[in-house]
């Protein structure tokens, strides 16, 4: 039987090397994989010269099964929901704790396969097992599925593979997108909020226009009420909202939404609209202190974790939320392969926080540079924490007063009649 030479790098940095026998080069890395080792290397060793010859291992894909395809077109895939930040932070930890307690990774990814329920992961976890069963990286499995893993999750786990530490990058990675999907959760709650409420108080409003004013006004019709001015403008506008003039509105509304969104899609559309929002009042603060702190916190993992400066900007351009920022920092990428540092490439697009920049370059200047980000990223989550709950605050009672003011509207519209009624009584 063959016999294989492996190089490999351990947990404390050491280069270490292991002679072993397989059937093929395989075999010997799922033999190692098995083992836990991620070797940097694997040579076949010649038994007649003792001299080893590299052997590249090889790791085919694995086809979905049991798709549904149409005119080739794969509907399963398009019909199935991708995995959202919690699913991946989830999959993360559980990875983690299980490398951490010394199971095979291939038993753990079948172990995870089993019990996801969202069908493209399910799929995507039993064929990376697959894969890496049969010798290839966990990272290079992960690339064949960039619908579920994305280049985030892929970087940390090559980086974690090649440093000997993937249990210490699959937690980092499991925090890192617990945060992001924790300042998300507050965007969301922040902006939601005033929708729901806005969204509600007009449906409230549109319900009294059409089915309640109507009634009023054929009672006061009956009485020979001379109808006040504003009372009159309510009743006409509840017959214009019962006509066919509704449904063109209706219309114009779901053509003016389709094309927004379109317009959106397009690249200059998104970074003119991304750059109307960064300049709104209360919102436009709250979402450059939230892409500051998602880009120091996964910049500052990705460092940390190893993965060459270049390609943390490529990823955490794409994971900025906002096509203003994600275009600032495709620009610094640029300076910063052009011998410029980081920090003065940023300051040139005026996107970031003078004390993000200052905290940086401190960080740069020192070697610490993932060490700064991460207080800064701290602290900016704090800053978005807090601007949450300011903005929500101001907001309660400016929703109250709206809703108040629509409902007040429509009552004053109903009343308004019945005094000049009662005057003709008297």
């Amino acid at each position: 039987m063959p016999s294989f030479s492996a190089t490999f790098t351990t947990r404390t940095g050491q280069i270490r090397q292991l002679r072993l026998t397989a059937a093929d080069a395989a075999s010997a890395r799922r033999e190692l994989r098995r083992r836990g080792i991620v070797p940097s290397a694997l040579e076949l060793v010649d038994s007649t010269s003792g001299r080893g010859r590299s052997r590249p291992a090889t790791a085919s894909a694995t086809q979905s099964s049991g798709a549904t395809t149409v005119f080739g077109l794969d509907l399963s895939a398009l019909l199935e929901a991708r995995p959202g930040i919690r699913e991946k932070a989830l999959f993360a930890n559980k990875l983690a704790a299980l490398v951490d307690a010394g199971v095979p990774i291939v038993r753990s990814l079948d172990l995870m396969a089993r019990q996801q329920r969202m069908p493209l992961f399910k799929r995507a976890l039993t064929a990376v097992s697959s894969d890496v069963n049969q010798g290839g990286s966990l990272g290079a499995a992960l690339r064949r599925w960039p619908k579920v893993f994305d280049k985030l999750t892929i970087a940390m786990v090559e980086a974690g593979e090649a440093g000997g530490v993937l249990d210490e990058s699959l937690r980092r990675l499991a925090k890192l997108l617990e945060g992001n999907a924790k300042l998300q959760n507050q965007i969301k709650g922040a902006m939601g909020y005033p929708v729901a409420v806005l969204v509600i108080a007009v449906l409230v409003f549109l319900g009294m226009t059409i089915f309640l004013i109507p009634t009023f006004a054929g009672i006061f019709e009956d009485l020979g009420a001379e109808l006040p001015l504003f009372t009159q403008l309510m009743v006409d506008l509840s017959k214009l909202l019962r006509s066919s003039f509704s449904l063109l509105l209706v219309l114009a509304l779901t053509v003016g939404a389709w094309l927004f969104s379109r317009y959106y899609a397009t690249s200059e559309g998104r970074r003119r609209v991304d750059g109307l929002l960064l300049q709104l009042p209360l919102f436009g603060d709250l979402i450059q202190k939230t892409a500051t702190a998602k880009f120091c916190r996964t910049f500052s993992s990705l460092t940390r974790a190893g993965v060459p400066i270049l390609l943390s900007l490529e990823i955490v351009q794409e994971t900025a939320g906002n096509a203003v920022i994600a275009e600032a920092i495709v620009g610094s990428r640029q300076d910063v392969q052009e011998g410029i540092p980081l920090s003065v490439a940023l300051g040139r697009k005026q996107v970031f926080p003078e004390l993000a920049l200052s905290m940086l370059a401190i960080g740069e200047e020192t070697g610490q540079m993932d060490t700064m980000l991460s207080k800064v990223a701290d602290f900016y989550e704090d800053e978005v924490e807090a601007a949450v709950k300011a903005l929500t605050s101001m907001l309660e009672p400016a929703m109250i007063v709206i809703v108040g003011g629509i409902v007040g509207s429509i009552l004053m519209a109903m009343y308004l009649p019945m005094f000049s009624i009662f005057d003709q009584i008297k």
